[in-house]
């Protein structure tokens, strides 16, 4: 090699750590494909250079974006650090990344290209202009920004909606980044895309939409630390009429507004004995008995339906089966083995504190604040045990604070932890900052060891920042920081979370309310709110969160608002136009019941009654405190009883397996209980004619009669043997293993 190359590469190399060594740096060049950000100057290494390692993927997860990154060369996800990716980039190894003396040859655009081999195969053609971008980056010396540049304060798409009439072509979005300094920016080939259903739509690497199937979805583009998105609506062919259908209330008025634009026309009503099932079964948890059954059918009131809501409202059950729902996600249990550090007592004091609660029908945000604010003993002030469901012996901040987002607001904060959420727009600095407002949380053992005494220490050190480990202040989640100074700080979370104007609350508990009447929610997985998750109807969750907000959080005036509802009526059966529609609420869907709900149904049909380990007789599957934990119970476990480890709603798992079946079919459960059930040989004793029975197993089961072909099917069974009860036995363990039975519809 000559001397004098020699003596370039070595200068070069040195010349890592001072970026603006003046060999390097070139006339500004001609205006690029990528506009940059500081046209008039060198290009910034935030704004113009990085854009370009996102959008190549080279700073994702699957890359050298990895928590150990990639072949020895590691980006921080997303690009959350750029401090710290400069500094591996110019820096970490001098010379071997970025070669200024021909900076063609730098690695860092060898292996983009795949001039060389590169795990990540080639991100970008020599012609592109990702590549002149860092090209020109290098050649001006691989600057770092020598002073604050404009931050990316948001991004917005236009249009934010579109809707495609059949065999319509492709349509442009563009991406507009919004800065600090005022100034905006398209940045479409800086960008990434993705749809949420490419069946309806599909989105390229330019943001150009291609129409498909008729429906609607999302589309979304991330840039820097922000993703937003735009409804797409594909219409379907042909001429459309809507029908004049009766509205009940501003439910059914936003839901067939959406459904008309989507020209989608909803089912027929469900029949009386469907209503009278369903509603029975989401409300309390039990099906209607045969008494019920008859007064409702007779019942020639039109307003017949709403007077039934209000009657199940009323009832004890409807506190029992809510509790439990309630004592599931607030991870309600205990377990004397140390897995969890709380004890039975206490367990059963917040279980009973909840119930109350929804017995003297108090305020959700009253409710809300109690637990978060709360301090003192465990066992006197129930409410605090919100704070011991965790493991033994620990208090993690963290833990709590995700639990808490997770559970009141919807959003998983956890993703932000270690670095931006991918998904969303929180940071580290909004997780950290949320955080903070449980640092100062203490746990004390009381004289009795299984009182615990919850207080706040308002000397406590806020949550350090994980990435430089400076003290971050306790910050609402998207808000400002409150003056907590020498204070607890969970009061002023309590009271801005619980606020009528918090659309994070009221929203999620709103839909939290409809998912268990729909069996899906309109931002579903119900705890899992997002950007990128967008509800299927934002009109209908905003309604329904500002009318919880205007009840006073009184979720009992929601739900008969969801219940008197046509869209809550609305039959199972669809029709030609909303056959495929399972998100616009055009329908009902079929749901299958809960564990709990279906032992407790089994047990009201048989007449019969079913023993949980320690818990007294007479406790039916939906009063157990601590659910499934301590139970013993084969058929809570094997059809998916929440097990409370986590807050998560998907700890109920609702979805059928060969076990169920099995045990259905061939278990003890159902047999044994048609064993000691009286219900049949009553009847036979009464002297009750075969088709008598017949419609009372029915209207037990199936809230309905038999039907003439399942009559025809039926009778011939009895006839000859009318007063035989194995006969009849074998009909109603038919029935109780019949789908129709298993599911709410």
């Amino acid at each position: 090699m000559r001397p004098f190359r020699l003596f370039l590469i070595l200068v070069a190399a040195s010349a890592v750590a001072l970026p603006t060594f003046a060999f390097a740096a070139k006339a500004p060049a001609p205006k690029r494909g990528l506009t940059p950000a500081t046209p008039a100057g060198p290009l910034s290494f935030r704004l113009d250079v990085m854009p370009v390692f996102f959008r190549a993927g080279c700073n994702s997860g699957g890359c050298h974006g990895a928590a150990a990154g990639k072949d020895g060369f590691h980006l921080s996800l997303f690009g959350y650090d750029p401090a710290g990716d400069y500094y591996r980039l110019t820096q970490q190894i001098p010379g071997r990344r970025i070669d200024f003396a021909v900076p063609a040859q730098s690695l860092l655009l060898l292996k983009a290209t795949g001039m060389v081999p590169h795990t990540g195969g080639r991100r970008f053609k020599p012609d592109s202009e990702y590549y002149k971008t860092l090209l020109r980056w290098i050649e001006e010396g691989a600057q770092d920004d020598k002073a604050t540049v404009p931050q990316i304060t948001g991004i917005a798409l236009s249009p934010d909606k579109i809707v495609f009439n059949p065999k319509e072509k492709p349509r442009q979005l563009q991406v507009i980044a919004k800065y600090s300094d005022g100034a905006t920016r398209t940045v479409n080939q800086l960008a990434l895309y993705v749809t949420n259903n490419k069946t309806t739509a599909d989105i390229d690497d330019k943001g150009m939409v291609t129409p498909g199937a008729r429906g609607a979805t999302f589309v979304f583009a991330r840039f820097a630390k922000f993703t937003t998105g735009a409804e797409i609506i594909v219409l379907p062919a042909g001429k459309f009429a809507w029908p004049k259908l009766p509205e009940n209330n501003y439910i059914d008025e936003v839901v067939d507004s959406r459904l008309k634009n989507l020209r989608i026309v909803p089912s027929a009503l469900a029949t009386d004995e469907q209503f009278l099932r369903r509603v029975s079964l989401d409300l309390v948890g039990l099906l209607p008995t045969p008494k019920e059954y008859d007064a409702f059918m007779k019942d020639r009131d039109p307003r017949k339906r709403a007077r039934l809501v209000d009657r199940l409202l009323e009832r004890p059950e409807f506190v029992d089966l809510w509790t439990t729902r309630w004592a599931e996600i607030l991870k309600i249990r205990s377990d004397n083995n140390s897995s969890f550090g709380t004890d039975r007592k206490a367990a059963s004091a917040y279980y009973d504190w909840i119930h109350d609660q929804l017995a003297k029908n108090t305020p959700l945000d009253q409710m809300v604040r109690a637990q978060i604010a709360g301090t003192g003993s465990n066992l006197r002030n129930p409410a605090v045990n919100l704070y011991t469901m965790l493991p033994a012996g620990q208090y993690d901040a963290k833990a709590v604070a995700q639990d808490i987002s997770q559970v009141f607001t919807g959003v998983r904060v956890q993703c932000a932890q270690c670095h931006n959420h991918p998904f969303d727009r929180w940071t580290q600095e909004d997780y950290y900052g949320f955080v903070s407002f449980f640092t100062g949380v203490k746990r004390k053992v009381a004289s009795e060891e299984r009182e615990f005494y919850i207080y706040d220490d308002v000397n406590a050190a806020p949550a350090k920042h994980l990435l430089d480990g400076h003290p971050v202040p306790a910050r609402f989640l998207g808000g400002d920081a409150p003056d907590v100074a020498g204070k607890d700080p969970r009061p002023a979370l309590a009271e801005w979370l619980t606020s009528k104007d918090n659309k994070l609350f009221r929203e999620n508990m709103a839909n939290r309310i409809w998912y268990q009447f729909f069996g899906r929610g309109i931002v579903e997985p119900v705890d899992d709110v997002r950007i990128s998750n967008p509800p299927s109807n934002r009109e209908l969750i905003e309604a329904l969160g500002q009318h919880l907000a205007g009840y006073g959080y009184d979720a009992k005036r929601l739900m008969r608002d969801i219940c008197n509802s046509r869209t809550y009526q609305l039959s199972t059966v669809p029709n030609e136009t909303n056959r495929d529609d399972d998100a616009q609420f055009s329908h009902q869907h079929l749901r299958r019941l809960r564990a709990d709900v279906l032992l407790d149904s089994i047990d009201e049909v048989a007449g019969t009654s079913s023993s949980f380990g320690e818990t007294p007789n007479g406790y039916r599957a939906a009063q157990l405190f601590e659910g499934v934990s301590r139970s013993n119970n084969y058929f809570l476990k094997t059809f998916g009883l929440c097990g409370r480890d986590s807050v998560n709603v998907s700890e109920t798992r609702m979805e059928p397996t060969l076990a169920q079946a099995l045990h259905l079919v061939s278990g003890d459960t159902v047999q044994t209980k048609l064993n000691r059930s009286e219900v049949v040989s009553e009847m036979l004793k009464d002297k009750r004619p075969p088709a008598a029975i017949l419609d009372d197993l029915f209207i037990r089961a199936y809230s309905r009669r038999p039907s003439d072909p399942e009559k025809k099917k039926l009778m011939p069974l009895v006839a000859a043997k009318p007063n035989d009860r194995q006969t009849w036995d074998d009909i109603f363990w038919a029935l109780l293993n019949s789908t129709e039975f298993e599911f709410n519809h």
